[in-house]
């Protein structure tokens, strides 16, 4: 095992040795938060991949493929067909606003009144997904180093934190790149191969297993249709997953990029789900379906191989982990901090334009001092937010329900609000809140009655919330025509606004006033 250890600690040491060199380039907030929006295609493409595919799309993904067969690919692919949504259809106008959270693109939409609720609603989602990433950890360093369940949190999750902190989106964008092109290897090109091998080909699968093993459907309709629900809608408004469309440096970046990523998904998830089925005919009595992948890796694979594909696990969990944890710390600081901070210095009598200026949140330069105190107070907020995720996951053992409550509350709450900002201009304020108010509540209460892992929840959830949105915005006054006007010119990037360090307008001020630039 000395070689897989070597192998893992060597490719600890970058991802530190990584954030080092970003924090050296992270000199401002737009450079600190979306890396400048200035990522190439291949770039983009890698680092898109790498926060999609976590270790719930790795790990989890072999998992299904034991339980289901080929059909238990449809988690992950119902994943890439959201990605590919997002790129096709989306990514283009959302880059052109140049904000950095959704909730700012739901202030410029709606008039600077839907923000605020929004962005508690987005954090609790950004919170829990870092925390269900970072729990992954305990699983792969059981592995790699038999450790004791809360140590190997800590050890995870004190690195990714560390890297994050140091160098923002820079030192997140790198160390993706890597994990990325570790996923690549270790999965695709050695595990599944090597697993195929192991399990006597397809032939000796086919004649191992049951027939619904290979039946693309076998899996269940009702379960992937609450995949697409979940997964690909929440691939369309997850803040983790804009954070990474205002990185990159054109619409044509955003498009392409997104769509191989998109595509690569598609392919990852066929894999997974063949390894698992793999497994299933080496081990057919494993206790449970997520110790599939764990159990392959450690018993079939030769020394070294072993090792690059449990770095192979750790990139996909620390990509997800890193991506989640500056997704949660920016909302925590631009939507709610700032706006929190800026309605307590109005209270307290501050001059007009004072509280706003001053807030970290959306307007402001992002170069000059002042960039530089937005970038230190975007990092207080990361390792902030990174020890509330290590302690929270020590504390947490159900993973499924965790994540299964974030996802249900950011499909219910915001998908509407958002799209129908996006298609439809008749939606208003008014509509866009009570939505994100009556979706959010439906889906807690029908959870508490459902149970947290019924499909109802997230069923009924999203019918009350697209119900009340389109009836209160028809009920009430349409959006101010001056707030439509900027909101048009921004999607078509005719603000004016820098595509490096363009900023939404600042917290508390309507989307018709010019931005700090």
């Amino acid at each position: 095992m000395a070689v897989d250890y070597a192998v893992i600690v060597v490719y600890l040491a970058g991802m530190l040795a990584m954030g080092w060199w970003g924090m050296r380039r992270a000199k401002s907030k737009a450079e600190f938060l979306v890396a400048g929006r200035r990522l190439g295609p291949s770039m983009y493409s890698g680092t898109m991949a790498a926060i999609v595919l976590g270790g719930a799309s790795t790990i989890g993904g072999v998992g299904l493929g034991y339980q289901y067969g080929l059909s238990g690919a449809w988690m992950v692919v119902t994943i890439g067909l959201g990605l590919l949504a997002l790129s096709v259809f989306f990514s283009a106008r959302i880059a052109r606003l140049k904000v950095y959270t959704v909730s700012e693109m739901l202030d410029l939409r709606y008039g600077g009144r839907a923000g605020l609720i929004s962005g508690v609603v987005m954090w609790a989602y950004t919170l829990m997904l870092a925390v269900t990433s970072t729990i992954a950890y305990a699983t792969i360093f059981d592995v790699i180093f038999d450790l004791n369940r809360t140590i190997a949190i800590i050890l995870g999750g004190a690195i990714v934190v560390a890297y994050s902190t140091l160098g923002g989106m820079w030192s997140i964008t790198i160390t993706d790149m890597v994990q990325f092109v570790v996923k690549t290897i270790g999965v695709l090109l050695l595990l599944l191969p090597i697993a195929v091998v192991k399990a006597g080909g397809f032939s000796g699968m086919k004649a191992e297993l049951p027939t619904e093993y290979f039946d693309p459907l076998g899996i269940g309709g009702e379960t992937i249709f609450t995949y697409v629900l979940i997964y690909t809608f929440g691939m369309l408004i997850g803040q983790d997953i804009w954070q990474r469309v205002f990185t990159a440096r054109s619409d044509r970046t955003a498009r392409w990029g997104g769509t191989v990523a998109g595509t690569y998904c598609l392919v990852y998830a066929v894999a997974g789900a063949v390894i698992g089925t793999a497994a299933k005919v080496m081990y057919p009595k494993l206790p449970s379906a997520d110790s599939a992948f764990a159990t392959i890796v450690k018993d079939e694979l030769p020394v070294g191989v072993r090792g690059l594909v449990l770095a192979a696990a750790l990139a996909a969990v620390m990509s997800t982990s890193s991506g989640a944890l500056i997704a949660c710390a920016t909302v925590a600081n631009n939507d709610i901090w700032s706006r929190l901070r800026g309605a307590i210095g109005r209270g307290a009598g501050a001059p007009d334009g004072a509280t706003a200026a001053g807030a970290d949140g959306a307007g402001g330069a992002d170069g000059g001092d002042g960039g530089h105190d937005e970038v230190r107070g975007n990092r207080v907020f990361i390792l902030i937010m990174g020890i509330a995720v290590i302690l929270i996951a020590i504390a947490l053992n159900d993973v499924v329900e965790a994540l299964t409550v974030a996802y249900n509350l950011l499909v219910a709450g915001l998908l509407v609000p958002i799209l129908g900002g996006l298609l439809w201009r008749r939606g208003t304020a008014a509509g866009a809140l009570a939505a994100v108010g009556v979706g959010g509540v439906a889906v807690v209460v029908l959870m508490g009655v459902y149970g947290i892992l019924a499909n109802e929840p997230v069923y009924y959830g999203l019918l009350l919330s697209l119900a009340v949105y389109v009836v209160v915005s028809l009920a009430t006054k349409p959006t101010d025509p001056a707030v439509l006007s900027a909101w048009r010119e921004r999607l078509a990037g005719r603000d004016g606004i820098d595509g490096g360090d363009g900023d939404a307008p600042a917290a508390g001020t309507s989307p018709q006033e010019p931005a700090t630039v």
